[in-house]
């Protein structure tokens, strides 16, 4: 029989997180984040409910704030739970680098896409008004770079 060698991991690859991946929920740092939700999640609640009754009592404003406060405490809540999400991905090593890869792992239906715009060269302009004013604002632009070099910004 041969000698075994015990297999290593290779030398780029990733080293697996030692105990579970949640324990960063549990640092002060997330604890404070933790009780901010739910602060800002019962205030918010709250505030709908002072709303709803202040609508109930005759003020016809406040109706869309009754309605509003609630809609906040859900938004926070989504937030707060992405940004779990996300930390969650980058502990397991799944965040990727480009914004091509981060569009595809996003739960959204629209992918995003990166677009190359091309700069109009100086022919491309067919109308001599519209030459005229750009000329005019890269003279404004120099002139105010040229004053920003010699004098600096004042305080």
């Amino acid at each position: 029989m041969e000698n075994a060698v015990p297999a290593t991991p290779a030398e780029g690859a990733a080293a697996e997180p030692s105990g579970p991946v949640w324990r960063f929920l549990l640092k002060p740092r997330w604890l404070g984040w933790h009780l901010l939700m739910v602060v800002s999640f019962w205030g918010m609640l709250w505030l709908g409910d002072w709303q709803l009754h202040r609508a109930l009592s005759g003020n016809g404003l406040s109706w869309a704030y009754t309605f509003e406060w609630p809609l906040f405490a859900c938004f926070a809540v989504v937030f707060w739970a992405k940004t779990i999400k996300d930390e969650f991905k980058v502990k397991r090593g799944e965040a990727l680098g480009s914004a091509q890869s981060e569009a595809s792992l996003d739960d959204l239906p629209v992918n995003v896409k990166p677009v190359q715009v091309a700069a109009a060269g100086p022919g491309d302009d067919e109308d001599p008004e519209l030459s005229a004013y750009n000329a005019y604002l890269a003279r404004l632009n120099a002139e105010v770079k040229r004053r920003d070099k010699w004098h600096g910004w004042r305080s």
